[in-house]
């Protein structure tokens, strides 16, 4: 298979970057945070797709798990 010399790129500056966080997720993504809000660009995420409620018999279903001497409403 023949090397994409952008994907290398793309991967090598990648590798970079995590290598100077120590591979912590966290740590990438604060960064990653900072520099969105210090762009002066305006920022959107797309809207949360909807969530269609539990059929009742699944409601009662997922409740039922619960034995005795486990608190309730926790």
């Amino acid at each position: 298979m023949k090397r994409d010399p952008i994907v290398e790129e793309v991967r090598t500056i990648r590798d970079g970057i995590a290598r100077e966080y120590n591979y912590d997720l966290g740590a990438i993504f604060r960064m990653l945070r900072e520099v969105e809000a210090k762009s002066g660009r305006e920022h959107v995420s797309p809207p949360l797709p909807p969530v269609e409620p539990l059929p009742e018999a699944a409601q009662l279903a997922a409740g039922s798990d619960v034995g005795p001497g486990t608190p309730r409403g926790g």
